[in-house]
């Protein structure tokens, strides 16, 4: 955490620096005070006969010291928050950046709730407790040690019995914080699992609508949260008995300085000013120690979350960037060598040994049952994930050679799930490519066969999408995103079963619009039904992760058993398309 202080410590030194003056005002006040009574009002040193002059002068510098102190404190609060504020945005943009270099499964691993959750409240736990170290560690200090300083200065004897009672009062915080610190820990992590079914609910409110699983679902989300509760709860019950306990303690350390005060008084060994000196020494000690047990929660939750957020920061990506920078003598070619991969964290092989070569401008379309690898399969060219076996070129470079932004600006993806951000239309189809021009985003749109329902729209392309494009029908969603994948100027383009909610005549209008106005790209094309691939160059078939045949439509349909079934399967509500 300290890289992330320093760069503010001059706001912390500040801060600090005003703390010194604040507390400093505060101990000084009850000597003042002392001397009020004793030889302004009580006369003590002058025969029983009271000093005006000397009240009036004292009183006044007591009101100019504790004007300096409130500005002192208000300055000290002012660095406080710059310093809290400034350190918790940076970790946060820290935070955010490391996590866009996951892959998937540190995604999965992580879980998007507790994400946002080590983002959002643990970072805000993080920057309160620089905030609260900064102001409170000074001020609890200075204002123990100080009291118990200026008590030894004004009664030895007061000293010694504060000094005696210091032990009992942090034993018992401590016993405290130490039954603590494993509930703050868990109330995290049960905050976690709160909002991985928040996020979960929320994203999925139609297909629960759908299912009719509101009440599951409520009793699921109610579960987490009454365990969270429970948590919480117990956190509070432990503070909720260490408060009243500590003061306990001061309260009979207050009666013990007021019992021995006046047994002193009466032998003319202290002054009652003396005594209301010290109860006030007392109180400030008092205030100190429940600002301390206040600033050591803030301290444990702040290292729990600490720990949290710094397994975000010290989590390595696994897919690590190349080093080539060469020259490619080809453009959108991709081959697979023996290429074999599983998902991470499973041992069952999704592709099995495969070998494909796909050439530069040519139109390449997948097919086979599901879960056969099609997804898998085009995964591995963007490198979403990495090959177990074999290797997998672009340009005839191996994809691992490549770093992933010099890579991944090669490639045009547009997946069945259209993803969409709360923008407006024309931002969506440009995420890709910010810089283009109007002109070229309406072209895109038009290829895609989007551009008609788009300008139908309330403000045309300015159109404001919804969160994850609730706004939009499903095969409006996916226009847009392949409006997207055709805008970006990549030489190669996928789309992982991005026309499966799109009509056959619009799927068949946007594949020969993509045909006549991106005719040298590569393009690889996912699909489940016949007629969106009968027209590819070469057609893939898979079955069980290995490759069972490559041609064209007609020599599948004389050769291929697998594809001759999804022919046969798809031919009674499709033949037309086939004349």
């Amino acid at each position: 955490m300290w890289k992330y202080v320093k760069r503010y410590l001059h706001f912390a030194v500040l801060a600090a620096l005003f703390m010194l003056g604040e507390v400093s005002m505060d101990l000084i006040q009850p000597g003042l005070m002392r001397r009020i009574v004793d030889e302004g009002v009580l006369g003590m040193n002058n025969n029983g006969t009271g000093d005006l002059h000397l009240i009036l002068v004292l009183g006044f510098t007591m009101i100019g010291l504790v004007i300096l102190g409130g500005f002192s404190g208000s300055m000290n609060n002012v660095f406080v928050h710059m310093t809290g504020q400034n350190v918790g945005n940076e970790i946060r943009k820290d935070c955010f950046r490391k996590i866009m270099t996951f892959s998937f499964p540190q995604m999965d691993r992580f879980g998007t709730g507790s994400l946002v959750t080590r983002v959002t409240n643990d970072i805000t736990q993080v920057q309160n407790f620089v905030a609260q170290f900064v102001r409170g560690m000074i001020r609890t200090s200075m204002l123990i040690v100080g009291s118990i300083f200026f008590m030894f200065r004004l009664n030895h004897e007061f000293g010694m019995i504060v000094l005696c009672a210091l032990p009992f009062i942090l034993g018992c915080m401590l016993v405290c914080l130490v039954r603590a610190n494993p509930l703050l820990t868990r109330l995290q992590t049960q905050l976690d699992a709160v909002n991985d079914i928040l996020q979960e609910d929320v994203s999925g409110i139609r297909m629960i609508k759908a299912c009719v699983r509101e009440i599951y679902e409520k009793l699921r989300f109610g579960k987490a949260n009454d365990g969270l509760v429970r948590t919480q709860l117990r956190v509070l019950i432990i503070f909720a008995f260490m408060n009243p306990a500590m003061n306990a303690l001061m309260y009979i350390v207050v009666v013990i300085l007021l019992l021995t005060g006046s047994y002193q008084v009466g032998e003319n060994m202290t002054t009652p000013g003396t005594i209301m000196a010290a109860i006030t020494y007392m109180t400030q000690l008092l205030n100190a120690i429940l600002m301390l047990v206040m600033l050591f929660q803030t301290i444990t939750k702040g290292i729990a979350s600490w720990k949290r957020v710094k397994e975000v920061l010290a989590t390595e990506p696994e897919l690590k960037d190349g080093d080539f920078d060469g020259e490619m003598e080809a453009c959108g070619k991709i081959e697979f060598r023996d290429v074999s991969f599983a998902f991470p964290g499973t041992e069952q092989m999704v592709l099995n040994h495969i070998h494909l070569v796909i050439h530069p401008g040519e139109t390449v379309a997948i097919m086979g049952a599901t879960g056969c690898g099609k997804t898998a399969l085009v995964s591995l060219i963007p490198r979403f994930y990495d090959a177990v076996d074999g290797t997998v070129l672009v340009d005839d470079v191996d994809v691992r050679s490549y770093t992933q932004k010099e890579l991944r600006e090669k490639i045009a993806v547009s997946l069945q799930k259209s993803e969409l951000f709360s923008v407006s239309i024309r931002e969506n189809i440009s995420w890709g490519a910010p810089e283009a021009s109007d002109e070229a985003v309406c072209e895109a749109a038009k290829i895609a066969q989007a551009d008609d329902f788009i300008r139908k729209t309330s403000n045309g392309y300015d159109t404001f999408v919804a969160e994850q494009g609730t706004s939009l029908s499903g095969g409006q969603k996916q226009r847009i995103s392949i409006s997207r994948a055709v805008l970006k100027p990549a030489s190669i383009l996928i789309f992982d079963d991005a026309t499966s909610a799109l009509d056959l005549k619009t799927e068949a209008d946007l594949y020969a619009a993509l045909d006549e106005a991106r005719p040298g790209v590569t393009k690889i094309i996912v699909a489940q039904r016949i007629a969106s691939v009968r027209r590819a160059d070469r057609i893939v078939v898979l079955d069980n992760g290995s490759v069972e045949a490559c041609g064209t439509h007609d020599e599948l349909l004389r050769t291929c058993k697998t594809y001759q079934d999804i022919y046969h399967s798809q031919i009674g509500n499709e033949g037309e398309i086939y004349e």
